[in-house]
């Protein structure tokens, strides 16, 4: 046993050896050092200098230049129907037809009245011109000159008042010709043929719309006021129509004028504007985005929208710098318009900002710029949606 138990000692005074032999041969540990941060993917832009068109952006209706609901001034009978529905028309162009024979039998017998009434003036005068030299030789009384004068008088009066007559049965036979007042765009037939058409009927026979030219009223802010007076005394300003989603131009015209009071309600001045529409791209109705044309900002200094950023003491921008680190520097925006911002102060032709990837940077980041597809292809996600570490 004592045996044993010395073995055992040996071995215990072995591996103790053993472990400390190793621990003075092994290598002591470096210092740890700090890693530089992996530079930030972003999209870089140039500050670009050129001329700026400046423009007023709102929203306004198209509104027909004249409107004509079609009715009829007389009663009748509708016997002809001469337009389709959606059909462009002239001025004076036949629409339809109401019955002409009860009015042709007024107008025939208002001429004949007057014929009756013309052969009794002739017959007042042939009998004056024999009175009047009788009465000279004493052969006929004064009072029968007189007499006969007067009768002539009346006589001639009734052919005036037959005349008078006759030119409303000719204009209430010129009614049976419903005709179109402008020329336009005719709407949805009210009335059918063979039906009796009256004057009082409000929805009438159709509906005529001018669409060439054609007006849009819309409305800008107040404080646009000033400026757009100031620039309508130079001459006439320039709109441009643009559809709902602003991509696509409908139409260019001018300002007409601007409306003679503000709302007050609302802070906003109606403007009206008119367009050739040749292309009938307006239609009345139609909701749409009007640009007014200002001026041209000459030299004027743009960057893309998405660079803009805000803070809070206004907006700014993110610079790069020659070292590829970035800083921020605040600038004055003038407007923000089809992606480009027009930049007042803060900025030089040529600079270099970011324009995408902005959520991870912080003053001092180093960035590295993407280029070609690999600008488009990055997921440059918001701050919102970027999962944090």
């Amino acid at each position: 046993m004592r045996k044993l138990w010395l073995i055992i000692l040996a071995g215990v005074v072995v591996a103790g050896g053993a472990a400390l032999a190793a621990r003075q041969i092994r290598p002591s540990k470096p210092n740890m050092v700090s890693v530089a941060p992996d530079s930030v993917p972003v999209v870089a832009g140039t500050v670009v200098r050129h001329d700026v068109p400046i423009y007023r952006r709102g929203v306004g209706t198209v509104i027909a230049y004249n409107n004509v609901i079609v009715r009829s001034q007389i009663t009748g009978q509708l016997i002809k129907i001469a337009f389709t529905q959606g059909q462009t028309v002239k001025k004076g162009d036949l629409l339809a037809e109401i019955d002409p024979r009860p009015y042709q039998a007024q107008l025939d017998q208002a001429i004949a009245n007057r014929d009756r009434d013309q052969a009794q003036v002739n017959n007042a005068q042939a009998n004056l011109n024999r009175y009047v030299p009788l009465a000279k030789n004493g052969w006929a009384s004064t009072q029968l000159v007189d007499t006969t004068k007067a009768q002539l008088a009346q006589l001639q009066a009734m052919v005036k008042s037959d005349e008078g007559v006759i030119e409303q049965a000719k204009t209430n036979l010129s009614y049976t010709q419903l005709t179109s007042p402008i020329d336009g765009v005719t709407g949805l037939r009210q009335v059918d043929i063979g039906n009796i058409i009256h004057p009082t009927d409000t929805a009438g026979l159709v509906d005529v719309t001018q669409i060439q030219p054609i007006s849009l009223l819309f409305s800008l802010p107040q404080t646009d006021f000033v400026e757009i007076n100031r620039e309508m005394a130079k001459g006439p300003l320039k709109v441009l129509a643009y559809s709902q989603d602003d991509k696509t131009q409908l139409d260019e015209g001018k300002l007409d004028l601007l409306d003679n009071q503000i709302v007050q309600t609302t802070g906003t001045i109606k403007l009206r504007a008119s367009f050739p529409n040749a292309k009938r791209m307006l239609w009345p109705g139609e909701l749409i985005n009007a640009r007014l044309f200002l001026e041209t900002r000459h030299n004027g200094l743009t960057i893309a929208a998405s660079a803009i950023q805000q803070g809070p003491h206004g907006p700014f921008v993110w610079m790069i710098g020659a070292d590829e680190t970035v800083t921020t520097r605040p600038v004055r925006v003038a407007e923000i318009s089809d992606g480009s911002a027009l930049i007042d102060s803060g900025l030089q032709a040529n600079e270099k900002i970011v324009v995408d990837g902005q959520y991870r940077l912080q003053p001092g980041t180093r960035v590295q710029e993407l280029q070609g597809s690999a600008a488009q292809e990055a997921d440059l996600q918001n701050s919102v949606e970027q999962e944090i570490p």
